[in-house]
């Protein structure tokens, strides 16, 4: 069976609870201005990029050491035709112990090869999980979306800015 999600995976120098604790650490990894908590059932934060991209996380899914699962609603991408593209869409965090390391497996279930998005959205992605996320459980300090940045800081630290077509 092909995955037609897209998946990265990174591994880190920490037990799964460490990597689970930094992962619930949003504003640490991918955003500053993140509103609302994480972590535990229920719990719903906003992710904003101003005038770019917004959407919802509800946890729906949350297992201390082992899995994370947020739920996106309210979705908004202005970049592409289909604003609305990343809407009920689920980001996961699967944990694995491997030797010592833990394995984290992120797969945002909905985002697939033939959406507009697919290309900016799985490099950003990539950045932030290997990059940012990584950085901040084993250094302690992320590359999160910054209080001072803008789309287009963003787009050039991720390497996005040749993928990005303007909107009529």
């Amino acid at each position: 069976m092909i995955d037609n999600n897209f998946t990265v995976t990174t591994t880190v120098d920490a037990t799964p609870e460490e990597a689970f604790a930094a992962i619930n650490n949003v504003r640490g990894w991918w955003n500053e201005t993140i509103e609302g908590t994480t972590g535990t059932v229920g719990d719903s934060y906003r992710f904003e990029v101003p005038g770019a991209h917004r959407c919802t996380m509800t946890t729906t899914d949350s297992v201390p050491g082992l899995r994370l699962v947020w739920h996106v609603t309210d979705a908004h991408l202005s970049f592409i035709a289909d604003p609305a593209e990343w809407e009920d869409t689920e980001v996961v965090f699967d944990l694995a112990d491997n030797d010592g390391r833990t394995e984290i497996r992120f797969t945002h279930v909905g985002l697939r090869p033939t959406d507009e998005c697919y290309e900016v959205c799985a490099n950003a992605w990539g950045g932030y999980i290997t990059k940012s996320l990584h950085d901040l459980i084993t250094t302690g300090t992320g590359d999160p979306f910054r209080l001072d940045s803008t789309f287009e800081t963003e787009l050039h630290k991720h390497g996005n800015t040749a993928l990005i077509k303007p909107r009529p």
